[in-house]
């Protein structure tokens, strides 16, 4: 499924054109988020490359995100993927509430950085989410910028400053795995 993130209205941002992201269920419980950001890839401050660890924080700087949780099921996770390959993963047990930090995800991450585009694969164990579900799904990017502004980009966005966990960013649903 092909989706596509739109800026936070307050937060625009001239050097990224587009945000894209092809996401898919794949094997028992794992996910698979491949991000493109089209634009001014030179104005963007990307994080150093560092080995693939879990690291808190990652999205005060530019980061990609997705947010997956049970249908009908108020609990959901958080996945952080930092270009520099750090990343993190959260669980909660509703809107804000319960975080913990789940240590013991298994991650993918591999970048591809061009002359006008980056591009993010990620592969996702969310093992905790049965695939006989179907899952709510929220996809979103924070960009900074070498000036040091930064833009807050969402499948949907709800009323208010930028808030990646409301529930009205939970705008994609993934069917159930094929039996």
């Amino acid at each position: 499924m092909r989706l596509t993130l739109k800026p936070h209205p307050d937060t625009p941002c001239e050097a990224v054109r587009a945000i894209a992201v092809e996401v898919a269920r794949e094997r028992d419980g794992w996910l698979k988020a491949v991000y493109r950001l089209e634009g001014d890839i030179d104005a963007i401050l990307w994080p150093e490359l560092s080995e693939a660890r879990r690291v808190d924080g990652l999205w005060q700087h530019t980061c990609f995100e997705a947010f997956v949780g049970p249908v009908g099921v108020p609990g959901y996770l958080e996945m952080n993927m930092s270009p520099g390959l750090e990343w993190a993963m959260y669980s909660f047990t509703g809107y804000r509430a319960g975080m913990t930090p789940t240590g013991d995800a298994a991650f993918g991450i591999s970048c591809h950085r061009g002359e006008a585009a980056f591009d993010l694969s990620a592969e996702i164990a969310v093992g905790d989410l049965s695939p006989a579900v179907a899952w709510r799904l929220g996809l979103s990017a924070v960009i900074e910028l070498k000036d040091g502004s930064k833009s807050y980009w969402a499948l949907a966005h709800a009323p208010g400053p930028p808030d990646f966990h409301h529930p009205d960013a939970f705008a994609a649903i993934l069917p159930p795995e094929s039996p």
